[in-house]
């Protein structure tokens, strides 16, 4: 190794996931569906339980983990119903154990140890959680070819055990210290080379004492102020008097210390009353993707100007030869993040051609992660589970609907996401009229901010609404803590209950 070159491990990011992507792809090359968004749940649902090693800033090493009972990680299991299908979902705040479902190390680089630093972090951070110890199941990737001299599976182990059989990855867990336990059959399929099979170690902490541990989350914000704005749609004549009506709402946030403030879906359709005329839909939403820049411009100037993070509703945007509706996120720190509607409603197709998107992302705020639903979006129940394997625990839901009907579509669908996925919901909705615009002429809206339904949190789970139909807003203060003891602890644990052994959302990839 050249003098100058630098090796170190430490606690895998967010920013880390596209280094990550191309280790993986590296190490395994059959492997298709280890996505970016499974690599950004398990750093979401457990930072500390992720480290990255790096040569000279290049990861060249990865190692995930996550908490969980004693009786979880002793009861035979796959990888999949133990890991959320992979985004490490199951964590447990309360976790008796690390258990380490991940261990890839680039084949270039040989001879530096790298595995045994990722387990000597693990045993520091066992011992600095005060856990009872570490549980895997490891790989026996030399048992394929030995089958035929030894065709049993107990008998293998048995015989590395012994050292009798060279077996690269078992015999490096047991110089570590650990301890078979139990043989795993169909714990990853996928392994064609240990056909399936994972072995059930333990390494016990010496250092573990039943004492009450302390408080293991990270140090985030808590209280989390959101406000939503039910917009009146009504006419204007420049886009100087559009800037001003939305400025206003943004300084009220501000000077209630809000977060985030979340506009309606499409509320930018009111720069059609500009020149005030009837055109043709095709013509009008041409004409709306020209506002593109100035709408984007408005709010991330807005959003610093003000320290508050703005969900600035939706707008139709040209990208390549499409019309897609797309959310943009405008955070506090400048940075401006985009979200495009997955399902255009039939309306949407029919009037302006608008096409749906291909991406549902998480947006990193100094709030913890957020995601964003575009209406019709939100009455997929796919995409907002997609979105809590990744760690979001808030969700904002622009929406445009004209009449109660539609209203409760959205509504109803939002609360059960709220409930489901054990997350909040805020949805924004406008209010008001615009005679000459085709499918925007009427609206009707009760915006709202809702909640799991649980003891901790309001009795019917709506934290705050509006007034039907009239201009005004919604705030509440959401406490993540509260969330967290929910998902934890209680009446019901949707997130915690599920049978990932039976179920999952696949999300297919087009990366």
């Amino acid at each position: 190794m050249k003098s100058d070159m630098k090796l170190e491990v430490r606690q895998a990011e967010v920013t880390d996931i596209k280094g990550i992507m191309s280790l993986i792809k590296k190490a395994y090359r059959d492997l298709e569906d280890y996505s970016k968004d499974i690599i950004r749940g398990q750093i979401t649902n457990f930072p500390e339980g992720h480290f990255v090693a790096t040569m000279n800033d290049e990861i060249v090493g990865y190692s995930a983990s996550i908490l969980l009972k004693e009786q979880v990680v002793l009861a035979p299991h796959t990888w999949i119903s133990i890991t959320g299908g992979g985004y490490g979902s199951t964590h447990d705040e309360d976790g008796d154990y690390l258990y380490g479902y991940e261990v890839c190390v680039d084949p270039d680089i040989r001879g530096h140890r790298i595995g045994q630093r990722f387990y000597n972090a693990r045993k520091r951070l066992v011992q600095f959680y005060r856990l009872k110890g570490i549980v895997f199941a490891g790989r026996v990737p030399n048992f394929k070819k030995k089958r035929k001299q030894v065709p049993n599976i107990e008998e293998y182990v048995e015989k590395v055990i012994n050292k009798e059989i060279k077996d690269s990855s078992l015999g490096f867990q047991l110089r570590n210290g650990f301890e078979v336990i139990g043989i795993l059959k169909d714990y990853l399929p996928s392994d064609k080379a240990s056909l399936g099979y994972g072995i059930h170690l333990k390494w016990s902490n010496p250092g573990f004492n039943e004492v009450p541990k302390s408080d293991k989350g990270p140090i985030e914000q808590n209280v989390v102020r959101v406000v939503c704005v039910q917009y009146q749609q009504r006419g204007i004549k420049s886009f100087e008097e559009f800037e001003s009506l939305v400025e206003y709402y943004v300084d009220v946030t501000a000077d209630y210390r809000a977060d985030f403030v979340l506009f309606p879906e499409l509320f930018t359709m009111q720069l059609l009353s500009i020149k005030n005329e009837e055109i043709a839909p095709n013509v009008a939403i041409e004409h709306m993707t020209s506002y593109t820049e100035q709408v984007k411009e408005l709010f991330r100037r807005l959003a610093v100007k003000y320290n508050v993070n703005i969900i600035a509703g939706s707008h139709p945007t040209k990208v390549d030869d499409k019309v897609r509706n797309i959310s943009y996120i405008c955070l506090r720190d400048g940075q401006v993040h985009e979200q495009a509607k997955i399902h255009p409603t039939p309306d949407e197709k029919y009037w302006w051609s608008i096409e749906g998107g291909e991406e549902v992302k998480v947006i990193d705020t100094d709030c913890g992660p957020i995601g964003v639903l575009i209406c019709y979006d939100s009455e997929f129940p796919e995409l907002s589970r997609h979105l809590a394997n990744q760690g979001v625990n808030i969700l904002f839901v622009p929406f445009l609907t004209d009449n109660r009907q539609a209203y409760c579509r959205v509504k109803y669908c939002c609360q059960a996401r709220a409930v489901e996925n054990q997350m909040y919901v805020a949805m924004a909705g406008n209010v008001g009229n615009l005679p000459r615009v085709h499918n925007v002429d009427i609206q009707y809206a009760q915006s709202c901010i809702l909640t799991p339904c649980d003891f901790p949190f309001a009795k019917d789970g709506v934290a705050a609404d509006t007034t039907p139909n009239v201009e005004m807003v919604a705030i509440a203060d959401l406490r993540l803590d509260i969330l967290r003891e929910a998902r934890q602890s209680g009446a019901v644990r949707n997130l915690k209950d599920r049978r990932h052994d039976l179920y999952s959302v696949v999300w297919h990839n087009k990366d």
